[in-house]
């Protein structure tokens, strides 16, 4: 289990070019935060503030974001979440549960900007299925399946 790792935040209008560990820097005027991976790699993570991506809270002491941070891309592949300053390590994901969170939030995307009604829970990654055994859709039905219990 890793350790728990407190963060400081700064509210920046600009990014700045050098990054400090443990900050995160959070631009209003370009609805963006970014900080280094908490994981200790060095990459640069870049959390976009909106509907569709993530969400900051700020409670005047602070700072929470929303969803979860899944570094896929990395090498690291850590997956965080930031709670009241704190990084709360979250599970591993495996490479079928990374291809439904990306294809969901495609999904999620495209809906909000063609200004579509809500998701169904039951149909977002139905068509991304040629055949029955597709492992996305597998996935995806046992979630849905879960959280209708």
């Amino acid at each position: 289990m890793r350790r728990e790792i407190s963060l400081k935040y700064e509210f920046v209008e600009y990014i700045p070019n050098r990054l400090e560990d443990r900050t995160i820097y959070i631009s209003v005027a370009y609805s963006t935060a970014v900080h280094k991976c908490c994981c200790g790699c060095g990459k640069e993570v870049v959390t976009p503030l909106s509907p569709t991506d993530w969400s900051l809270t700020f409670n005047g002491v602070s700072i929470s974001l929303n969803p979860s941070i899944g570094n896929w891309n990395f090498p690291c592949q850590s997956h965080y979440w930031i709670i009241r300053n704190k990084v709360k390590w979250a599970s591993q994901w495996s490479q079928e549960e990374i291809n439904v969170g990306r294809a969901h939030d495609s999904i999620t995307k495209e809906r909000y900007f063609s200004n579509s009604t809500t998701l169904d829970a039951n149909e977002p990654l139905a068509h991304l299925s040629e055949s029955g055994s597709n492992p996305i859709e597998t996935l995806w039905q046992r979630l849905v399946n879960w959280f209708h219990r």
